[in-house]
């Protein structure tokens, strides 16, 4: 049996064919590239979130967001010391 595709008849060996070779591609393709590194097995929870402040910065553009971003860092380190005990 074949299919008519643009005014050419195309088998159906053909189509299975493609079907699997452009399936294997874009699978063969998918794996490749960088891989991440996994982070040290020795990192702890509190070094990984010391590196998150680190890396973000925390700006205010007005004294009312100021006063929001105190009370935040006031609220975390409450938090913080509750968690340590």
């Amino acid at each position: 049996m074949s299919y008519q595709i643009f005014g050419r008849a195309v088998k159906n060996e053909y189509l299975s064919l493609a079907t699997i070779i452009g399936a294997a591609s874009i699978a063969f393709a998918s794996m490749g590239g960088k891989k991440e590194v996994p982070p040290a097995a020795g990192a702890t929870l509190k070094e990984t979130i010391q590196k998150a402040k680190e890396a973000i910065p925390l700006g205010a553009g007005s004294s009312e967001e100021e006063q929001l971003m105190d009370s935040i860092k006031k609220f975390v380190e409450e938090e913080e010391k509750k968690a340590s005990h």
